[in-house]
């Protein structure tokens, strides 16, 4: 018998360290050779750890949440098979079982709560009690005649007018039906999440935003979006979000500089022709980015396919290392819950996000009177130190004559 040592490997160029995001296995569990270990996490990808024998799980290092460096011990393995070991894992024949828990010292009782009487003493004057007792008891409002004491002779304390302010009697206007809560529940941010954590705040220490809001009417829009779902066929149902994107690649062949990355350490802007659009999805695990590449080339059908195999992808874990990187530009959405107005966080290094919100029927003034149109306002955050304010506004005014006139989307130059 003897134990082997896997340890981390070497998941990536230049991958020095690694999360450690989940196990599949504990102390004591029976594996089989390629049965998953554990999941760790890098800045580009999530990468399971197999086992590289049959045997029984006999220690496992590190704690969910904790970073690892590459070769550090992940997990020991008692073995009778004899194993060829690659080069990032140690044959180890003998390993010293781990210290002993501490033995946990007792908790301290309870504190003893005072008892309520059923019914209070007829007379204040057979109330045992010091005079602080009685003045603490006077501002709290607390009756010391509903109390049995528990100093000598029935006398009331100080303890125990703490308990009686802290646990007042039922039936008096202290309390209510709804019994008080006190529980406190902790959740680890990790993984996924922690990436997120880290990103936006990484983009809000050193980007100053500016944010532009404005109206936009999409009742024709959305007559033409409706129209052409009639007539789809098989193709995938058209949302609002492939028009938008076709909307943004119009705009940022007017206004190339939203296209682009800013590197504040180099001090340099990198515009880019490609518009590389990252998708904002919502998944079970968080918000991820998944990049519809060279949007600029596809057709409004395209991109509806693209966005539907992209959003899925990043829905259910199968999205490709290569398909959640490199955006140029970013549009953001919550759909029907997409509220009145946002405030998009821009997905650095990026200089401009779009954001989308929520349809709406508003009643709106066309000379005569008011009626009903489609209104959505778009959020679109920008980086204000390589963005201008006149520029800013100028690329949402587009974004909104192109959506307000969809047919404008399509027309050649």
């Amino acid at each position: 018998m003897k134990t082997i040592e896997i340890k981390l490997p070497d998941v990536g160029e230049g991958i020095t360290q690694a999360e450690l995001v989940e196990w599949h296995v504990k102390v004591g569990d029976v594996v089989r050779e390629d049965d998953v270990l554990a999941a760790v996490m890098t800045d580009k990808a999530t990468v399971e750890i197999p086992s590289i024998c049959d045997g029984r799980v006999v220690w496992i290092g590190g704690d969910i949440g904790e970073h690892m460096p590459v070769g550090s011990p992940l997990v020991r393995i008692e073995t009778e098979a004899e194993v060829q070991a690659p080069p990032e894992t140690a044959i180890v024949e003998e390993v010293a079982p781990p210290p002993p828990e501490p033995t946990p010292e007792p908790p301290p009782a309870p504190r003893q709560h005072v008892a309520h009487r059923a019914s209070p003493l007829p007379d204040a004057a057979q109330v045992i009690a010091a005079p602080a007792v009685r003045a603490r008891a006077r501002e709290a409002g607390v009756d010391l005649r509903l109390l049995n004491g528990s100093g000598p002779g029935g006398r009331i304390t100080h303890d125990d007018l703490d308990n009686a302010i802290a646990a007042p009697p039922p039936g008096t206007g202290r309390t209510s039906a709804r019994a008080p809560r006190s529980d406190v529940q902790e959740e680890k941010i990790i993984g996924l999440r922690r990436k997120i954590a880290d990103r936006m705040s990484l983009a809000n220490a050193r980007i100053p935003h500016i944010t532009v809001v404005e109206e936009v009417d999409v009742t024709d829009l959305e007559a033409l979006r409706s129209k052409m779902n009639d007539t789809r066929g098989d193709r995938p149902k058209l949302t609002v979000l492939p028009f938008i994107t076709s909307a943004l690649v119009r705009a940022v062949s007017e206004l190339p500089q939203m296209n682009a990355h800013f590197d504040d350490d180099a001090g340099v802007v990198r515009r880019f022709g490609a518009v590389h659009a990252g998708i904002a999805t919502m998944t079970d695990k968080g918000l991820v980015v998944p990049v519809l590449r060279h949007a600029e080339t596809l057709s409004l059908w395209s991109t509806a396919e693209e966005i539907a195999r992209l959003s899925g992808a990043a829905r259910d874990g199968s999205a490709k290392r290569e398909e959640l990187s490199g955006s140029t530009i970013t549009i953001t959405s919550l759909g029907p819950l997409g509220a009145i107005v946002t405030t998009p966080i821009i997905n650095h290094p990026e200089v401009a996000i779009v954001g989308v919100n929520k349809i709406a029927i508003r009643p709106q003034w066309d000379g005569n009177g008011f009626v009903p149109r489609k209104m959505m306002n778009l959020s679109c955050s920008f980086d204000h130190r390589v963005i201008d304010g006149y520029d800013a506004a100028l690329f949402v005014n587009r974004l909104k004559t192109l959506l307000e006139t969809p047919a404008l989307i399509f027309v050649e130059d």
